[in-house]
């Protein structure tokens, strides 16, 4: 076995893991399977061969480059809607077993990350670290610049806040499919008023590039225009707007979401993310990879 392939081998034999961090940080499952594209990317060019722990490598990669998307999304918010977010730093990890943190990570409901995405990023940073992947305190001190006994602090912080909430994941999923299927239904009957109040003034529609080549390719038969990003709900509603004829209801791991379908096979999955009532972020994953490792079950309409 050549050294190429034994690294892709131990790569594969970690990206559960790395795809379950990723999420937790970013909420976002299109960026997440970007960030861990780009972890195989960067290690398949270094020079490991003096690391001795490459599944923690491998976590510490996926770390830093989840913290620059939320630099990046950070810089565009404040551009594109004013909203100022603060900003923490990267580091090290340690290295754990990827089966279990990715069963664990799957088994929380998607209230947990709608708690998450209320949580400054320093307390999301600990607890996720901590509570979910088991990293003790003097290793996530480092990446904050702070001293262990601070890390704990706002661990705990942010534990306070996710207990606090309602994380019933059977009334969360009824109260989110019931909002993605008032969604569907207003999308379908071209009704833009009706959108507009399921959306979030705020909502950011995300694609990965699978879709936005997809949607251009189609443009001449009428298909909307989709970018990687779009901001707003006005632009969200156009997007959709009389459209998502053959979209069905399903569930997109375990959360409420949405399938495209062809040939009994899924074309496309759109997830929601939903705060307070309101949609706030859209993922569309077209990746035929991607796809492939979403546990999706469509709902009778």
């Amino acid at each position: 076995m050549d050294e190429h392939t034994w690294l892709a081998d131990r790569f594969e034999e970690q990206r559960r893991h790395l795809q379950a961090v990723a999420y937790r940080m970013l909420g976002s499952p299109s960026e997440a399977e970007d960030a861990v594209q780009e972890t195989w990317l960067r290690l398949s060019r270094a020079d490991n061969s003096g690391v001795e722990n490459l599944g923690g490598w491998m976590t510490t990669i996926v770390g830093r480059i989840c913290l620059d998307h939320l630099r990046a999304r950070a810089s565009r918010r404040e551009e594109l809607i004013g909203t100022d977010v603060p900003e923490s730093a990267a580091g090290s990890v340690a290295d754990s077993d990827p089966e279990d943190e990715a069963i664990l990570a799957d088994s929380l409901g998607s209230a947990l990350l709608v708690v998450l995405d209320t949580l400054a990023p320093a307390e999301r940073l600990a607890f996720v670290l901590h509570d979910i992947f088991d990293v003790p305190f003097d290793e996530i001190a480092p990446i904050l610049k702070r001293n262990p006994a601070a890390a704990r602090q706002l661990a705990s912080r942010a534990r306070r806040r996710v207990q606090g909430a309602d994380t019933d994941r059977d009334a969360d999923r009824v109260r989110q499919q019931t909002l993605v299927d008032a969604f569907l239904a207003a999308a379908r009957g071209g009704d833009f008023a009706a959108l507009l109040t399921v959306l979030d003034p705020d909502v950011v529609l995300r694609a990965d590039r699978v879709a936005v080549d997809a949607a251009a390719a189609r443009k001449a038969y009428g298909a909307p225009t989709i970018l990687s990003e779009v901001f707003g709900a006005a632009a969200v509603a156009d997007v959709f707007s009389g459209r998502a004829q053959a979209a069905q209801p399903a569930l997109v791991n375990g959360a409420a979401g949405a399938v495209w379908a062809s040939g009994g096979q899924a074309r496309t999955a759109f997830t929601f993310t939903v705060i307070n009532g309101k949609i706030v972020a859209i993922d569309i994953v077209a990746d035929p990879a991607h796809l492939s490792r979403l546990d999706l079950t469509i709902l009778p309409r």
